[in-house]
This record gives C-alpha cells, sequence and structure tokens, in this order.
C-alpha cells in the first residue's frame, strides 16, 4: 500500500523560508517607520519653517533700511535743521543788537509769536542741559562753529536756552526742546513693527497658497491604503504642485487597480481551487470500505488544511471596501465574543452606550482571529474595552518584543508555534494588520500585567 501523502509548503526561493523572508520585510518595514517617524518628531511643518525663514528675512532688511535710513536721511536732515536752527539764534540775536531799544520789545514778541524764540538779555543762572537728545548735542556745535566761541546750552523749566554773546551783550534764547527733536529709535521701532505685520501677512498668505495642497497630499498619502473609494485630490494651484497631485491620483488610482486585481485574481483562483477539492472530499467518501482508515483520516486533515490556507489568503486579499456603520462597541462585542464555544470574559471600562462608526465586519474579523489566536497559545483569554482600546489578553507564553513587528508580516510563526497543534497558515495576524490599516485603526502588542500578550486595537 502506498505511503500516505502530507501536503506541505516547500520554499521557492532557493532555500529561503516564508519566515524568512517576512522576516526581511519586517526589518525593512522597522526600518521605514524609523526613517519615516524621525523627520517627523525632528522636523517642523513647511509653513512654519518657511515663514521663519521670511521673518528673519524680513527682520535683516528691517535692520538694514533703518540703519541706511539714519545715515542717509536723518542724520543729514538733522544736520541741516541744527544748522538752520543756529542761524535762526545767531540771526535773531544780532537783529536785537542792531535794533534801537525801544524797538527791541516789539522784536520780542513777534519772536515769540512767530518762531516760538524768547530772547532776553537778563541772564539767569541755570544748569547745564542734559544732552540725552542728540540734536542739542549738535546745536551746541554748530552755535560755536557760526559764533566762533564755544556756546553753552542750559536746561530751564520747560524750554532750553543758549547764552549767545553778541555786540558786547550776553544773550539768552530760549526754544522749546522738541521743536526740532527727532526719534530714530522711535522711527526704527515703528519701521520694524509695521513691516514685521506686513511681511508676516502677506508670507502667510502666499504660503498658505503653496502649503495647502502640500499638506493635503500628505494627509491623503497618510490615510490612503489602496481602497476602491479613494477621492482624487482637486489639480489646482501652482504648475509643480498641479504636476504633483496629478501624478499623486495617478498612481493611487494605480494602487487601487492593483489590489483590487489582486483581490479579484485571489478570489477565483480559491474559487478554482475549492472545486477540486470538493470533488476530492467526494472521492473519499465514495472510496471502497477496505481502504486503509488511516488513510482517508490524512487526506481529510490535508484538505481542511488547504481549504483553510486558501481561505485565509483570501481574506487577507480582502480587507478595503466595506462601509462604516455606527454600531454599539460593547454590545456588539460582546455578541461576537458568545459565538465562541469557549467562554471569554469581557469587561467593560468605557461607557455601555459608546457607539462608533466602524466597519462591523472588519472589526467582527479582527477580534475573532485575535481570540482565536490567543485561545491557540494560552488556555485563558479574556478581552477588555478601554474607551476606544479593546484588549485581547491571553495567558500565553508571550510574544518577544524583537518580534512584535515582525508577527504581523505573512506567514511568518514563532518557533513556539509551529507544532500541528498551535500553528496556522500564518496569516492571522497579517489579516488583522491589514483590516486595521484599510480602516484607519491601530493595532500595538504589549505584555500583559499578569503576564502572557496583550494585544491593543484602537479605533
Amino acid at each position: 500500500m502506498a505511503e500516505p501523502i502530507e501536503t506541505s509548503l516547500e520554499p521557492r526561493d532557493g532555500g529561503a523560508t516564508s519566515a524568512e523572508t517576512s522576516n526581511r520585510a519586517a526589518a525593512v518595514t522597522v526600518a521605514d517607520k524609523a526613517a519615516a517617524d524621525l523627520p517627523r518628531r525632528n522636523s517642523m511643518s513647511l509653513l512654519v519653517r518657511t515663514n521663519l525663514v521670511l521673518a528673519v528675512s524680513a527682520l535683516l532688511i528691517v535692520v538694514v533700511a533703518v540703519v541706511a535710513l539714519n545715515v542717509f536721511v536723518i542724520e543729514p536732515i538733522a544736520e541741516r535743521s541744527a544748522d538752520d536752527e543756529a542761524a535762526l539764534l545767531v540771526l535773531s540775536a544780532q537783529t536785537w543788537v542792531e535794533l534801537p531799544p525801544d524797538a527791541r520789545p516789539y522784536f520780542e514778541l513777534e519772536l515769540a509769536q512767530n518762531h516760538d524764540l524768547i530772547i532776553s538779555a537778563e541772564l539767569e543762572p541755570l544748569a547745564a542741559a542734559d544732552f540725552n537728545q542728540p540734536y542739542l548735542s549738535l546745536l551746541q556745535d554748530k552755535l560755536a562753529e557760526r559764533l566762533g566761541v564755544p556756546v553753552t546750552l542750559l536746561q530751564g523749566d520747560e524750554l532750553i536756552w543758549a547764552d549767545i554773546p553778541m555786540g558786547g551783550f550776553e544773550l539768552q534764547i530760549g526754544f522749546s526742546p522738541s521743536r526740532r527733536d527727532i526719534q530714530p529709535l522711535y522711527v526704527g521701532i515703528i519701521i520694524i513693527v509695521l513691516g514685521a505685520g506686513i511681511v508676516f501677512f502677506a508670507s502667510l498668505f502666499i504660503v498658505q497658497r503653496i502649503t495647502r495642497p502640500l499638506v493635503q497630499v500628505a494627509e491623503k498619502a497618510e490615510i490612503f491604503r489602496g481602497g476602491e473609494n479613494f477621492e482624487p485630490l482637486p489639480e489646482q494651484g501652482p504648475r509643480e504642485l498641479v504636476s504633483l497631485t496629478r501624478n499623486f491620483n495617478i498612481m493611487a488610482r494605480d494602487i487601487s487597480a492593483l489590489l483590487s486585481n489582486r483581490t479579484t485574481l485571489l478570489a477565483g483562483v480559491s474559487h478554482d481551487l475549492r472545486t477540486p477539492l470538493t470533488r476530492m472530499r467526494l472521492a473519499l467518501e465514495l472510496l471502497p470500505d477496505d481502504v486503509d482508515p488511516k488513510l482517508i483520516e490524512r487526506f481529510e486533515r490535508n484538505l481542511e488544511a488547504m481549504d483553510a490556507l486558501i481561505g485565509d489568503a483570501l481574506r487577507f486579499a480582502r480587507g478595503t471596501g466595506e462601509r462604516a456603520q455606527e454600531v454599539a462597541l460593547a454590545p456588539f462585542v460582546a455578541d461576537i465574543l458568545g459565538s465562541f464555544e469557549q467562554v471569554i470574559p469581557l469587561q467593560v471600562e468605557s461607557a455601555d452606550n459608546l457607539r462608533l462608526s466602524v466597519a462591523p465586519g472588519a472589526l467582527q474579523r479582527v477580534i475573532v482571529n485575535l481570540v482565536s489566536n490567543g485561545l491557540q497559545h494560552g488556555d485563558d483569554v479574556r478581552v477588555r474595552l478601554h474607551g476606544r482600546q479593546i484588549h485581547v489578553i491571553d495567558s500565553g507564553p508571550g510574544i518577544p518584543e524583537s518580534d512584535r513587528v515582525q508577527v504581523f508580516q505573512p506567514f511568518f510563526r514563532l518557533d513556539s508555534s509551529r507544532s500541528a497543534a498551535t500553528g496556522g497558515s500564518g496569516l492571522g495576524l497579517a489579516i488583522v494588520q491589514q483590516l486595521c490599516q484599510a480602516q484607519g485603526w491601530r493595532v500595538a502588542i504589549q505584555s500583559a500585567p499578569d503576564g502572557g500578550t496583550d494585544v491593543v486595537v484602537t479605533l
């Protein structure tokens, strides 16, 4: 009698097993995630970075403008103004000396009314003026140049006084300290504030027009999982951005078509393979009674394994396209756990009436796969609901931290799960991860507080 034949999957890549291939793929995935997370943590957004560069550039431009304005405009104007002021004071003193004594009071009145100058032949003891205003120091120098003698400016109650010797007289002429005062500091502050405000709002408007399409592309790329319900981005804006969005839309449509073709192909292959499997089962049922029962049992076991593998591959290919529906989370999970022969405890730490918009078929398959996987590796499995998180906790040996990324790769199995009792196709957790990615959920593995594994699905 011929020996019974056991079906097996042999490696086809020159000796590399599917687990080794998955290890390499997982290593690449880990490296890619690390490389993608690093710039996200360390880099600023394009809007912030561009505004910062424009702000620094605008500040430097304003500083250069203020310095140039002070050197080439304010200082020459101030010098000319001080020279004109000094000429007016000297001319007033000279005119007062040349006038007859009886005409001097009328001249003094005219200076006070028309030029805000007070002229007096009676000297008052006054303190020296405080030269915190650059214009006063400049005026004193111009007076000294015109008179040929040092001139002292004095500080009165409200006026600045200049002692001017003229024609044998010592005259004091008073004028307002703010008459020709200049404020380069205030001018610079005004220019900087207004200039910075104008540059900021202008750059904000321009940069937002540029970055808004880029942000849309980034958000679409982050949530895109190859579903058939992809909505193309609007192709508008500058020429470069239109080219970027157009190529992204083309790429997304190609990927969606590729995944759809993969699903169709695997569905067709599954259908075509299940037909001969059904015929083989029928042939086994029609075998004569004198055939070895152990041989029939082995063939049936192999056929069931092949059928399970085909079903897992088909479920792995699918996982997108299901519409979201609003469900009550706690009752929904309780109904799923009630379908198991073994009692699965459910602990609800969130509101019993918490309702979420989820794909019910995908969520059911995720929970069933996780609970079934936990039952294969541990005697005790329990589920805990904490807000939007679903914890599936088992009492098994746990998953090493170094393998918590690889276990989500297709056909990857830990060494401890290669026995016939606990082994499988290696697609259970891969299906879970693909469904979570397609629905925008997150799945992670951590150690349970009392040992074992805690798989957390965040909706």
